[in-house]
């Protein structure tokens, strides 16, 4: 019976969507930015194979097809440019580079750090599009010989530590302007960090929004020259 349920495709389906609910209600009653939905649900799936010993293959069965989402998901982020179309063409010129500025460093800062530490070829690929929303960095990284699953969790740090500390950032370096603010979270943090700009204000979350778009894109290209 267990290895029936085991094998069906409906157990990763399962498991993950169950994980996801469980880390929103541990966010929702503690409040704690640590306390990251998709941190806490990735550990989750982790501790229940580890402890029941089932392999990655029996989970990814069911789990791939969320993974399957990531493709249209992609593509829905032009949608949200659309929606954002005032505030992009208002600051269309600052929107731009700051984004190419975010995209250069963010690529430029882990190819140097790789490089000063002798980083295995795959690890560097997998590391390089860190700062952009997961879907994107996955197609990065395996486009340059990198490992999937190494992106999506260097995506998860990155997203995570943007969440938290950007704000701390921005009242360290006196950025008051809430559309640099904004934009600024989202070229760091994608997805992730919108969520607390969103919180912030919303300013900060249509611009945190545009930008996660915009460096997606900028990032793309740039990666071709690398």
């Amino acid at each position: 019976m267990l290895d029936t349920l085991l094998s069906s495709p409906f157990f990763g389906l399962t498991l993950t969507a169950a994980a996801w609910c469980f880390g929103c209600w541990v966010q929702k009653k503690t409040g704690m930015l640590l306390c990251n939905p998709l941190l806490i649900a990735v550990a989750l799936i982790i501790a229940v194979l580890s402890v029941f010993r089932i392999p990655y293959e029996t989970y990814s069965a069911g789990g791939n097809f969320i993974h399957l989402m990531l493709g249209p998901v992609t593509a829905v982020l032009a949608l949200n440019i659309y929606n954002q179309r005032a505030i992009l063409r208002e600051h269309f010129l600052p929107v731009l580079a700051g984004c190419l500025v975010g995209s250069l460093t963010s690529l430029a800062s882990v190819l140097s750090l790789c490089k000063l530490f002798h980083v295995d070829e795959a690890l560097a690929a997998s590391l390089m599009p860190k700062s952009v929303t997961t879907a994107i960095a996955m197609g990065i990284a395996e486009s340059h010989g990198g490992v999937a699953g190494i992106a999506a969790a260097a995506v998860m740090v990155a997203g995570i530590t943007g969440a938290i500390f950007a704000p701390l950032f921005a009242k360290l370096f006196h950025i008051t302007e809430p559309a640099a603010e904004g934009l600024a979270i989202g070229a760091c943090s994608h997805a992730l960090g919108t969520t607390r700009a969103l919180e912030i204000g919303p300013v900060q979350g249509a611009m945190s929004s545009i930008a996660i778009c915009v460096c997606g894109i900028l990032t793309s290209i740039l990666s071709l020259f690398l």
